[in-house]
């Protein structure tokens, strides 16, 4: 999970999509109209996130410190609400990072989404982080399935990444059951409570995806 973190109805919103044109050489971002909602049981979906999102997921950071810390290295980085407001107001509109809160059963639950989108070479990175008390649910498995989902039909992206720490089983285990290959590690990859941890590597390609029942 990274940033935010590794390892992000009954209106209709909308929100841009990007295409790259197949008959060009450059990018061109041709906004289309896309449900801002990504649906995947009746008690559970993704929305995009917004600054209005600070507290409840400020909250969930707070109040479960101990478990979160041991993967995520903003934990301590975040110490009051204001920083977490501060970060989504960085993200919020972004064409390279775009982030969902996760709700279950109408209360937020945790983030996951796209980081360092790149539309030319049509690939990108998932990153996520799910409250403790929300463990052993399948809510993110299937929040990540359906992230696979929008990144490969609505965004025409050819491959997805996931990393992963080294030790990580929980969450190692996410793209082991979606059908990832792990490509291998990368050293050193990330600084977490003041040592550097190994970061395995997983990708999955559009032509190896197979759609799973959510």
């Amino acid at each position: 999970m990274f940033g935010f973190g590794r390892s992000i109805y009954t209106c209709q919103l909308s929100a841009p999509k990007y295409r790259l044109a197949p008959t060009q050489h450059y990018l061109t971002m041709e906004k289309t109209t896309t449900p801002a909602i990504l649906p995947i049981a009746p008690d559970l979906y993704l929305r995009p996130v917004t600054v209005a999102d600070a507290g409840a997921l400020y909250r969930i950071i707070d109040t479960q410190r101990p478990y979160l810390r041991q993967w995520l290295p903003f934990v301590d980085l975040t110490k009051q609400g204001t920083d977490t407001a501060l970060y989504l107001q960085t993200i919020v509109g972004s064409t390279t990072d775009k982030v969902f809160v996760i709700v279950a059963n109408e209360a937020i639950v945790g983030l996951i989404g796209f980081k360092s989108i790149e539309y030319f070479n049509r690939k990108l990175e998932i990153g996520y982080w799910l409250s403790e008390h929300e463990q052993g649910k399948g809510i993110m498995r299937r929040s990540c399935s359906r992230l696979v989902q929008h990144a490969f039909e609505d965004l025409h992206m050819n491959r997805v990444q996931l990393k992963v720490a080294l030790g990580n089983h929980r969450s190692s285990n996410i793209p082991q059951k979606l059908g990832f290959t792990k490509e291998g590690i990368e050293r050193d990859g990330e600084l977490l409570n003041g040592y550097f941890h190994d970061l395995q590597v997983y990708s999955l390609l559009k032509r190896e995806w197979q759609p799973e029942q959510l």
